[in-house]
Protein backbone atom coordinates (compact mmCIF):
# COMPACT_ATOMS: atom_id res chain seq x y z
CA UNK A 1 0.00 0.00 0.00
CA UNK A 2 1.48 3.39 -0.89
CA UNK A 3 2.24 5.84 1.73
CA UNK A 4 -1.22 8.39 1.71
CA UNK A 5 0.19 11.30 3.74
CA UNK A 6 -2.06 14.49 2.43
CA UNK A 7 -1.12 18.27 2.25
CA UNK A 8 -3.54 18.74 5.63
CA UNK A 9 -2.21 15.42 6.95
CA UNK A 10 1.41 16.47 7.25
CA UNK A 11 1.28 19.54 7.67
CA UNK A 12 2.82 17.46 10.26
CA UNK A 13 6.10 16.34 8.50
CA UNK A 14 6.47 19.67 6.71
CA UNK A 15 5.74 21.25 9.98
CA UNK A 16 4.04 25.18 10.07
CA UNK A 17 6.32 28.06 11.55
CA UNK A 18 3.47 30.20 12.24
CA UNK A 19 1.51 27.37 14.28
CA UNK A 20 4.55 26.72 16.45
CA UNK A 21 4.36 30.00 17.24
CA UNK A 22 0.62 30.14 18.33
CA UNK A 23 1.65 26.89 20.07
CA UNK A 24 4.63 27.61 21.98
CA UNK A 25 2.67 30.08 23.86
CA UNK A 26 0.42 27.21 25.44
CA UNK A 27 3.14 24.58 25.95
CA UNK A 28 1.11 21.61 25.29
CA UNK A 29 0.24 19.34 28.36
CA UNK A 30 0.81 15.39 27.29
CA UNK A 31 -1.40 14.37 30.98
CA UNK A 32 -4.42 12.60 30.15
CA UNK A 33 -6.07 13.91 32.60
CA UNK A 34 -5.49 17.41 32.45
CA UNK A 35 -7.62 20.07 34.22
CA UNK A 36 -6.08 23.15 33.67
CA UNK A 37 -7.53 26.52 33.42
CA UNK A 38 -7.03 28.68 30.70
CA UNK A 39 -7.17 32.85 30.56
CA UNK A 40 -10.27 32.33 28.30
CA UNK A 41 -13.43 34.58 27.84
CA UNK A 42 -16.85 34.24 26.86
CA UNK A 43 -18.68 36.98 24.77
CA UNK A 44 -21.54 36.48 27.41
CA UNK A 45 -23.89 38.44 29.24
CA UNK A 46 -22.08 37.68 32.43
CA UNK A 47 -19.10 39.05 31.20
CA UNK A 48 -20.05 41.74 29.84
CA UNK A 49 -21.64 42.82 33.33
CA UNK A 50 -18.50 42.16 34.55
CA UNK A 51 -18.76 39.35 36.55
CA UNK A 52 -16.60 36.33 36.41
CA UNK A 53 -17.44 32.84 34.83
CA UNK A 54 -15.75 29.43 34.35
CA UNK A 55 -16.78 27.30 31.48
CA UNK A 56 -15.79 24.18 31.60
CA UNK A 57 -14.49 22.52 28.39
CA UNK A 58 -14.34 18.65 28.25
CA UNK A 59 -12.22 17.28 25.50
CA UNK A 60 -10.31 14.66 23.46
CA UNK A 61 -6.59 14.72 24.96
CA UNK A 62 -5.71 15.35 20.99
CA UNK A 63 -6.96 18.71 21.31
CA UNK A 64 -4.75 19.95 23.80
CA UNK A 65 -2.19 21.84 22.60
CA UNK A 66 -4.94 23.53 19.70
CA UNK A 67 -8.13 24.39 22.54
CA UNK A 68 -5.21 25.82 24.68
CA UNK A 69 -3.31 27.86 22.12
CA UNK A 70 -7.75 29.09 20.83
CA UNK A 71 -8.57 30.46 23.75
CA UNK A 72 -5.20 32.57 25.12
CA UNK A 73 -6.54 33.96 21.39
CA UNK A 74 -9.84 34.10 23.09
CA UNK A 75 -9.73 35.39 26.33
CA UNK A 76 -7.27 38.63 24.77
CA UNK A 77 -10.69 39.49 22.93
CA UNK A 78 -13.08 38.37 25.48
CA UNK A 79 -11.72 38.84 28.93
CA UNK A 80 -13.61 38.11 32.21
CA UNK A 81 -14.65 34.14 31.60
CA UNK A 82 -12.18 31.34 32.32
CA UNK A 83 -11.83 27.90 31.01
CA UNK A 84 -11.06 25.21 32.99
CA UNK A 85 -10.19 22.53 30.16
CA UNK A 86 -10.83 18.41 31.31
CA UNK A 87 -8.59 16.67 28.72
CA UNK A 88 -8.89 12.67 28.41
CA UNK A 89 -9.93 9.82 26.41
CA UNK A 90 -13.66 10.38 24.83
CA UNK A 91 -14.71 7.37 26.78
CA UNK A 92 -13.44 8.67 29.71
CA UNK A 93 -14.93 11.88 29.30
CA UNK A 94 -18.02 9.95 28.45
CA UNK A 95 -18.10 8.69 32.15
CA UNK A 96 -17.30 11.66 33.93
CA UNK A 97 -20.47 13.30 32.16
CA UNK A 98 -22.51 10.26 33.41
CA UNK A 99 -21.14 10.48 36.46
CA UNK A 100 -22.28 14.00 37.57
CA UNK A 101 -19.28 15.96 36.78
CA UNK A 102 -19.88 19.34 35.49
CA UNK A 103 -19.56 19.89 32.15
CA UNK A 104 -20.82 22.80 29.34
CA UNK A 105 -19.06 21.29 26.62
CA UNK A 106 -18.19 18.50 25.12
CA UNK A 107 -15.66 17.38 22.54
CA UNK A 108 -15.31 13.97 21.59
CA UNK A 109 -13.09 12.25 19.24
CA UNK A 110 -15.46 9.85 18.03
CA UNK A 111 -19.15 10.14 17.70
CA UNK A 112 -19.73 6.62 19.45
CA UNK A 113 -19.10 8.69 22.93
CA UNK A 114 -21.18 11.21 21.98
CA UNK A 115 -24.50 9.26 21.02
CA UNK A 116 -23.89 7.45 24.26
CA UNK A 117 -25.43 10.49 26.39
CA UNK A 118 -27.59 12.13 23.30
CA UNK A 119 -30.85 10.76 23.77
CA UNK A 120 -31.80 11.35 20.13
CA UNK A 121 -28.77 8.80 18.79
CA UNK A 122 -30.10 5.29 18.10
CA UNK A 123 -31.17 3.04 21.22
CA UNK A 124 -28.60 0.74 19.71
CA UNK A 125 -25.43 3.09 20.35
CA UNK A 126 -27.57 5.05 23.77
CA UNK A 127 -28.48 1.89 24.87
CA UNK A 128 -28.66 3.59 28.67
CA UNK A 129 -31.09 6.08 27.10
CA UNK A 130 -28.72 8.91 28.60
CA UNK A 131 -30.09 12.45 28.00
CA UNK A 132 -27.14 14.80 28.49
CA UNK A 133 -26.69 16.31 24.75
CA UNK A 134 -28.41 20.22 23.67
CA UNK A 135 -28.94 18.12 20.59
CA UNK A 136 -29.97 21.45 18.56
CA UNK A 137 -26.44 22.47 19.68
CA UNK A 138 -24.61 19.24 18.32
CA UNK A 139 -21.88 19.86 15.35
CA UNK A 140 -19.52 18.08 13.45
CA UNK A 141 -16.42 20.14 14.05
CA UNK A 142 -13.52 18.64 12.70
CA UNK A 143 -12.03 15.49 11.48
CA UNK A 144 -8.48 14.39 12.03
CA UNK A 145 -6.61 11.17 10.66
CA UNK A 146 -4.86 8.06 11.98
CA UNK A 147 -1.68 7.97 11.29
CA UNK A 148 0.81 5.21 11.47
CA UNK A 149 4.18 6.37 13.70
CA UNK A 150 7.87 4.55 14.51
CA UNK A 151 10.44 6.30 17.10
CA UNK A 152 13.02 8.10 15.10
CA UNK A 153 15.80 6.16 13.62
CA UNK A 154 14.02 2.59 13.83
CA UNK A 155 15.45 0.15 11.45
CA UNK A 156 12.65 -2.45 11.57
CA UNK A 157 11.57 -1.74 8.10
CA UNK A 158 8.35 -0.22 9.26
CA UNK A 159 7.11 2.09 6.46
CA UNK A 160 3.47 1.52 5.90
CA UNK A 161 0.40 -0.53 7.24
CA UNK A 162 1.51 -2.74 5.18
CA UNK A 163 4.63 -3.89 6.60
CA UNK A 164 3.36 -3.37 9.89
CA UNK A 165 0.45 -6.17 9.26
CA UNK A 166 3.58 -8.10 8.31
CA UNK A 167 5.93 -7.87 11.79
CA UNK A 168 2.59 -8.19 13.35
CA UNK A 169 1.67 -11.39 12.17
CA UNK A 170 5.67 -12.82 12.28
CA UNK A 171 5.29 -11.37 16.34
CA UNK A 172 8.79 -9.50 15.75
CA UNK A 173 7.72 -6.24 17.00
CA UNK A 174 6.32 -4.48 20.15
CA UNK A 175 3.54 -2.55 19.30
CA UNK A 176 1.23 0.49 21.08
CA UNK A 177 -2.65 1.19 20.43
CA UNK A 178 -5.36 2.67 22.38
CA UNK A 179 -7.41 0.71 24.77
CA UNK A 180 -10.80 -0.60 23.63
CA UNK A 181 -12.58 2.47 25.07
CA UNK A 182 -10.65 5.14 23.20
CA UNK A 183 -11.67 6.05 19.54
CA UNK A 184 -7.88 6.21 18.63
CA UNK A 185 -8.05 2.42 19.91
CA UNK A 186 -11.83 1.71 18.24
CA UNK A 187 -10.03 3.45 14.58
CA UNK A 188 -6.79 0.68 15.65
CA UNK A 189 -9.15 -2.14 15.70
CA UNK A 190 -10.84 -1.60 12.86
CA UNK A 191 -6.89 -1.55 11.16
CA UNK A 192 -6.40 -4.65 12.76
CA UNK A 193 -9.51 -6.69 11.23
CA UNK A 194 -9.04 -4.86 7.88
CA UNK A 195 -5.74 -7.13 8.03
CA UNK A 196 -7.35 -10.46 9.84
CA UNK A 197 -4.93 -9.97 12.39
CA UNK A 198 -6.84 -11.25 15.72
CA UNK A 199 -5.72 -8.14 18.29
CA UNK A 200 -6.39 -10.99 21.66
CA UNK A 201 -3.95 -13.84 20.33
CA UNK A 202 -1.42 -10.65 19.24
CA UNK A 203 -1.81 -9.59 23.02
CA UNK A 204 -1.51 -12.44 24.51
CA UNK A 205 1.41 -13.13 22.94
CA UNK A 206 2.80 -9.70 24.08
CA UNK A 207 3.19 -8.22 20.33
CA UNK A 208 0.81 -5.64 21.45
CA UNK A 209 0.84 -3.07 24.50
CA UNK A 210 -2.06 -0.44 25.28
CA UNK A 211 -1.92 2.98 26.45
CA UNK A 212 -5.03 4.78 28.02
CA UNK A 213 -5.54 7.75 25.35
CA UNK A 214 -4.10 8.82 22.51
CA UNK A 215 -1.20 10.87 24.08
CA UNK A 216 0.13 7.56 25.99
CA UNK A 217 0.45 6.22 22.51
CA UNK A 218 2.15 9.08 20.92
CA UNK A 219 4.90 9.22 24.04
CA UNK A 220 5.22 5.62 23.94
CA UNK A 221 6.66 6.02 20.14
CA UNK A 222 8.74 9.34 21.24
CA UNK A 223 10.34 7.46 23.85
CA UNK A 224 10.94 4.39 21.90
CA UNK A 225 9.34 2.00 24.10
CA UNK A 226 7.88 0.40 21.45
CA UNK A 227 8.53 -0.64 17.51
CA UNK A 228 5.41 1.37 15.77
CA UNK A 229 2.31 3.17 17.37
CA UNK A 230 -1.06 4.48 15.55
CA UNK A 231 -2.26 7.75 16.74
CA UNK A 232 -3.87 10.98 15.36
CA UNK A 233 -2.18 13.66 12.84
CA UNK A 234 -2.41 16.08 15.30
CA UNK A 235 -0.35 14.31 17.75
CA UNK A 236 2.22 13.00 15.89
CA UNK A 237 2.54 16.93 15.05
CA UNK A 238 2.79 17.80 18.01
CA UNK A 239 5.15 15.11 19.36
CA UNK A 240 7.24 15.72 16.42
CA UNK A 241 7.29 12.81 15.23
CA UNK A 242 7.00 12.23 10.96
CA UNK A 243 4.21 9.88 10.31
CA UNK A 244 5.13 6.75 7.43
CA UNK A 245 1.25 6.05 6.87
CA UNK A 246 -1.78 7.59 7.11
CA UNK A 247 -5.20 4.78 7.54
CA UNK A 248 -7.54 5.41 4.46
CA UNK A 249 -11.42 5.21 4.86
CA UNK A 250 -11.80 1.64 3.97
CA UNK A 251 -9.51 0.71 6.83
CA UNK A 252 -11.05 2.60 9.91
CA UNK A 253 -13.34 5.08 8.36
CA UNK A 254 -13.61 8.69 9.22
CA UNK A 255 -12.69 10.22 12.43
CA UNK A 256 -14.89 13.16 13.30
CA UNK A 257 -14.83 15.05 16.10
CA UNK A 258 -18.54 15.81 17.39
CA UNK A 259 -18.91 18.98 19.97
CA UNK A 260 -22.08 19.82 22.10
CA UNK A 261 -23.32 21.66 24.99
CA UNK A 262 -24.75 19.79 28.14
CA UNK A 263 -28.18 19.76 28.86
CA UNK A 264 -27.17 20.52 32.56
CA UNK A 265 -24.59 23.03 31.22
CA UNK A 266 -24.17 26.07 33.99
CA UNK A 267 -23.48 28.59 30.95
CA UNK A 268 -24.92 27.13 28.33
CA UNK A 269 -25.13 30.53 26.36
CA UNK A 270 -21.69 30.80 26.93
CA UNK A 271 -20.70 27.43 25.84
CA UNK A 272 -22.51 28.00 22.50
CA UNK A 273 -20.83 31.35 21.94
CA UNK A 274 -17.37 29.49 21.83
CA UNK A 275 -18.82 26.79 20.07
CA UNK A 276 -19.71 29.33 17.43
CA UNK A 277 -15.94 30.63 17.81
CA UNK A 278 -14.50 27.29 17.44
CA UNK A 279 -16.26 27.14 14.01
CA UNK A 280 -14.74 31.04 12.97
CA UNK A 281 -11.79 31.12 9.91
CA UNK A 282 -9.61 32.31 12.85
CA UNK A 283 -10.16 28.92 15.04
CA UNK A 284 -10.30 26.58 11.78
CA UNK A 285 -6.43 27.99 10.87
CA UNK A 286 -5.27 27.17 14.04
CA UNK A 287 -6.70 23.71 13.78
CA UNK A 288 -5.69 23.05 10.18
CA UNK A 289 -2.11 24.50 10.94
CA UNK A 290 -1.73 21.28 13.02
CA UNK A 291 -3.78 18.92 11.00
CA UNK A 292 -7.50 19.02 11.16
CA UNK A 293 -9.99 19.37 8.94
CA UNK A 294 -12.76 22.26 9.57
CA UNK A 295 -15.89 21.26 8.68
Amino acid sequence: MKTMISRRGFLCAAGIASASAVLTACGGSSSSTASSTASSAAASSEAASGESMELIVFAAASLTETLNAIAETYSAENPGVTFSFNFDSSGTLKTQIQEGADCDLFISAGQKQMNQLDSTASAEVNTEGLDFVDAESRVDLLENKVVLCVPEGSDKGIDSFDSLAEHLKAEDILFCMGNSDVPVGQYTQKILAYYDLDEAALAAAGVITYGSNVKEVTTQVSEASVDAGVVYCTDAYSAGLTPVDEATKEMCGQVIYPAAVMKNALHAEAAKEFLAYLRTDKAATVFESVGFTAL
